[in-house]
């Protein structure tokens, strides 16, 4: 069973009385203490791999410059660990520090036990606020970032990707291809079964693509069952012979929704980038998939002036009633 990690708190002092009243506080609340003397010897600590929970600075240590103190500890830890700074006076600068949020408490240099119990509990609060915080933004972040049904990326964020992949592009003079796919008559499976499994079976879609592409290759869910591949590195042709894979591989099987057995497809519309704008790269897509709809189901269609894939398998010919077509 793995141990829990002790939480470790920092003491840089070197007067024995405040040393003494404020470690036996830290102690009692679990944590481990750490005792530094000088300012060096606790901004190692606090910039090390293993930050303490939080910093308590004595104002007092010799040496101590608190300006270039905070300003590196700021820029090295990342404002990762909380400090609270043991001073009798509040210099111009201390209120500055306070306010941009530098510094996250100064208490007087003989508090006694139980006022710096008080205070240790509301510095653990704010910082739980604040990492809770932190996490909602982190997690909202991803979400404009992820679709939030299939996993894979935004609209959004897979045409930033692809704008940062065409400036490789034009740089490394490399090739890119995207591939724009989409579900045929998913309308109908959304009549036939409702919404519920059918937002699984573009789940089931979405992991079945994924497991088909390299790792720095792209996915993203572009609309209700239309979803873009961006492949660098990929030229025209192996485009075409990834969409057979997807065509085969993914559509080919049988998916599972609603205890049926429900048999999709898809048709593909392929363009290339030659570094030019993902947005005119993906109305290309666009136009070829618009075609190989009007072709028929599980058509693979390249943009204008490209060589085409081969013909759509007889997929349709089945009859084992397992199936719904």
């Amino acid at each position: 069973m793995p141990q829990t990690l002790k939480t470790t708190y920092l003491l840089a002092s070197n007067e024995p009385a405040l040393l003494a009243n404020v470690e036996r506080v830290l102690a009692s609340s679990g944590a481990e203490v750490r005792i530094v003397l000088s300012p060096e010897a606790a901004l190692e600590a606090m910039i090390g791999p293993h930050a303490p929970a939080a910093a308590w600075i004595d104002a007092r240590l010799p040496e101590l410059d608190l300006g270039r103190f905070l300003a590196t500890a700021r820029a090295e830890a990342g404002g990762r660990c909380p400090i609270v700074l043991f001073s009798d006076t509040i210099s111009d600068e201390v209120k500055s520090r306070l306010e941009e949020g530098v510094l996250n408490d100064v208490l007087p240099t003989t508090i006694t036990a139980g006022q710096l119990a008080v205070r240790l509990d509301m510095l653990l609060r704010a910082d739980r606020r604040e990492r809770e915080l932190d996490h909602l933004r982190d997690e909202m972040a991803r979400d404009d970032r992820t679709d939030r049904l299939t996993g894979v990326h935004s609209r959004e964020a897979i045409l930033a990707a692809l704008f940062r992949e065409t400036d490789r592009v034009q740089r490394m003079k490399t090739s890119l291809c995207a591939i724009l796919f989409d579900i045929d008559d998913f309308g109908h499976w959304n009549t036939e079964l409702g919404s519920a499994p059918c937002d699984q079976l573009l789940v089931d879609v979405a992991k079945r693509v994924a497991r088909l592409l390299r790792s720095y290759d792209l996915l993203g869910r572009v609309g209700k069952d239309e979803f873009l591949a961006g492949l660098p590195g990929c030229t025209v042709v192996n485009a075409v012979l990834l969409a057979e894979r997807i065509r085969d591989e993914v559509f080919g099987l049988p998916f599972t929704a609603g205890g049926r057995a429900v048999r999709l497809s898809a048709c593909f519309g392929i363009a290339p980038s030659n570094g030019r704008s993902p947005v005119v790269v993906l109305r290309e897509a666009e136009e070829a998939l618009r075609l190989a709809r009007a072709s028929g189901p599980e058509t693979i269609q390249c943009a204008a002036g490209l060589p085409q894939a081969s013909p759509a398998p007889t997929a349709f010919l089945a009859t084992d009633d397992k199936f719904c077509w």
